[in-house]
């Protein structure tokens, strides 16, 4: 039974952060038109980057879950992990609908900062939980570097 409860929590997490994407997709024709530096990936590239990022998110999750249980995570925890989420959920609407680039900048320069906040946050609790996030701040680092370079380059 813990099984499928755990199946059921990566999916869930999982599904939670591939949301936004639906919610709000990409307006390619605005996005094509901003100037943007050459070794930008294709948009194919980082949407699959993504996929394996929310793949290692919620392994990290469902990995506290087993170990801990969710609901006794410390506040700090949950706190982190939720402004994690919100930030990474508020880039598609800021960056495509809003099409505020400086705003995008902040917002993912948010995102690796509580990444980064998440990793240390975790690894008391469970080392593997908190180094299932390195790939998901480093990657985060690239974005806000481009997302930077793009909102000066336009």
């Amino acid at each position: 039974m813990k099984g499928i409860k755990a199946a059921a929590v990566f999916l869930a997490v999982y599904a939670m952060f591939s949301i936004s994407g639906f919610l709000f997709p990409v307006d390619r024709e605005w996005y094509d038109a901003l100037n943007k530096p050459s070794w930008t990936p294709s948009g194919q590239t980082i949407g699959i980057i993504w996929a394996c990022l929310f793949a290692l998110i919620a392994a990290s999750i469902t990995r506290l879950y087993v170990k801990i249980g969710l609901s006794r995570l410390s506040f700090t925890v949950v706190s982190l992990l939720t402004a994690n989420y919100v930030f990474n959920q508020a880039f598609s609407f800021i960056q495509f609908d809003l099409k505020q680039l400086f705003l995008a900048f902040i917002d993912t320069l948010l995102v690796a900062f509580t990444c980064l906040w998440i990793i240390y946050a975790l690894r008391p609790l469970d080392k593997w939980a908190s180094y299932l996030y390195i790939p998901y701040f480093l990657w985060s680092c690239f974005a806000t570097f481009l997302a930077w370079s793009i909102f000066y380059m336009n």
